[in-house]
């Protein structure tokens, strides 16, 4: 469902331009030096409403959070949620996934957040999917050595799905879970899954790390094409 537009979205998110980078090219290789004391970048791809984006923020003062966003209408509530807070160490761009190649350097991002991202769940969108294969390739480059992806999401058929791509990949898979908040709430949680939580909708995570300099071969165009299908919503 399409978010609905917000109101004076423009006006709004010139108050909040503080935290909003325009030109994020000009820092690829250098995003560190907006923190003094930055010990490391991180980037969220796909920030939403940014409780998350701020929940971080707070928990590691010292990490440079970057939250790219394609939806304005989400993203400008992320800014204003950060604004409000004063947390000074979240940046935010309005901009796709894809797009990260030429937004941060090789081995620049120590970690990257993925959350409950859109499940393109027809085979044919596959190739969209957050965890495909040619956005694994793009976040390895972006990893050092001992970096890593931590992704959840609520949808079963794709986290399994993604489990193959990124063994596939050549990433080290730790940390695998499909209840991940059993015991109780555990990590810091996004809008929409502090709301399946109550709901009690299972949550999966899992943290997949680059061990390697070099990730496995992309696989071939018409393999991609038989990727599984997920629940086609009505």
């Amino acid at each position: 469902m399409r978010m609905r537009n917000k109101k004076n979205l423009i006006p709004r998110m010139e108050r909040c331009a503080a935290v909003q980078v325009k030109d994020p090219a000009a820092l690829r290789g250098r995003w560190a030096s907006l923190l003094p004391g930055c010990k490391d970048v991180r980037a969220e791809m796909g920030c939403g409403k940014g409780a998350f984006t701020a929940g971080v923020a707070r928990r590691d003062p010292d990490a440079l959070v970057v939250a790219l966003e394609k939806v304005p209408n989400a993203m400008v509530v992320a800014m204003e949620r950060v604004c409000a807070q004063q947390i000074p160490n979240v940046r935010f761009i309005d901009t796709d996934a894809a797009n990260a190649a030429g937004i941060f350097a090789p081995g620049e991002v120590s970690v990257i957040y993925i959350n409950f991202p859109d499940p393109w769940p027809r085979k044919k969108e596959a190739k969209h999917r957050l965890t495909a294969p040619s956005f694994l390739a793009l976040y390895w480059d972006m990893l050092p050595v001992g970096g890593r992806v931590e992704y959840k999401t609520d949808q079963s058929w794709l986290f399994d799905w993604s489990l193959e791509q990124f063994a596939a990949m050549g990433y080290e898979l730790t940390e695998v879970t499909r209840d991940l908040h059993a015991n109780g709430p555990a990590g810091i949680m996004t809008d929409y899954e502090a709301k399946f939580h109550e709901q009690g909708v299972p949550i999966c995570r899992c943290v997949a790390r680059k061990t390697r300099p070099e990730h496995a071969p992309l696989p071939e165009p018409e393999k991609r094409r038989h990727a599984p299908e997920g629940p086609v919503p009505a």
